[in-house]
């Protein structure tokens, strides 16, 4: 974005005045739509540049979430804890054993929540907040073989401070 909003200004900066034959609202209307554009290319830049910093800077500290680690293997999830608090903020970090498997997360109401991948060798951390108390499932969304429709856990999460 900054060399895009680089090549417009020295476009602009190198053009020559207009025209004696153009009237001055014309000029006015130039200077008004070069500033403008200025601004806009100046405001393009700064929302790249604050893209590019991390959420959790952008957020402010929210406290650091629980990890719990989990590994998938055929056919079953090994979760470190299986229970959580309400409003308790979780980092899941999940791998695989052997081969990949879909870590899905779904509510007491069997909605999913949030789900990623898990892979041999790779630990994909997954952030969730418990807001109601119930079970939640933990199904495995990548065909792993002849069992994966059994590769299923519970976390239970209970109301509590």
């Amino acid at each position: 974005m900054a060399l895009v909003a680089a090549a417009f200004g020295f476009v602009i900066v190198r053009s020559g005045s207009r025209d004696d034959d153009y009237s001055a609202i014309t000029v006015r209307g130039y200077l008004i739509r070069r500033w403008w554009f200025l601004f806009l290319c100046a405001a393009g830049v700064l929302v790249t540049l604050w893209s590019l910093i991390p959420y959790p800077l952008q957020a402010g500290s929210v406290g650091a979430p629980r990890a719990i680690d989990v590994v998938g293997r055929q056919w079953s999830w090994d979760i470190a804890s299986r229970s959580a608090r309400v409003g308790e903020s979780v980092s899941f970090r999940v791998t695989s054993a052997d081969v990949n498997h879909g870590f899905a997360l779904y509510g007491p109401d069997d909605q999913i929540l949030a789900q990623t991948q898990a892979m041999p060798g790779y630990v994909n951390e997954l952030n969730v907040t418990f807001e109601q108390p119930g079970l939640y499932r933990v199904l495995c969304l990548e065909y792993c073989g002849v069992a994966h429709h059994a590769m299923i856990a519970e976390i239970t999460v209970t109301e509590g401070s």
